[in-house]
């Protein structure tokens, strides 16, 4: 049974950092990619940045420069450092896993957390 479990979600105010963790068990397969979405109330939930199985990784553009995924194969778990907090990234973010990257980068990934929140007040 796959489980990915958020946790790092707070409060802060803008221009802070804040850094999510993802806790990984049951994938099938170290191969699979992993990625952060989030969800802003009122809003569909959006593609944030994604990482494959040789650390190869891709950000959204509202994102670029401010954010950074990493992953810690030994420890199973999925970080996303967060810096230059704007009050635009409040919202649910979702850790997730998808057997190819395609499948982060177009929204469709085969498993889903479910979520930690952040608040970020200006």
């Amino acid at each position: 049974q796959v489980q990915l479990v958020e946790s790092g979600g707070g409060s802060v105010q803008a221009g802070g950092s804040l850094r999510l963790s993802c806790a990984i068990s049951g994938l099938p397969k170290s191969t699979y990619s992993m990625g952060w979405f989030r969800q802003a109330p009122g809003k569909e939930r959006e593609k944030v940045a994604a990482i494959n199985s040789a650390d190869y990784a891709a950000y959204a553009s509202y994102v670029r420069g401010r954010f950074t995924i990493s992953q810690d194969k030994a420890k199973n778990i999925l970080y996303l450092q967060m810096n230059s907090l704007k009050p635009e990234d409040t919202g649910m973010y979702y850790c997730a896993a998808g057997r190819t990257f395609s499948t982060l980068v177009t929204g469709r990934p085969d498993y889903w957390g479910k979520g930690t929140r952040v608040s970020i007040s200006s």
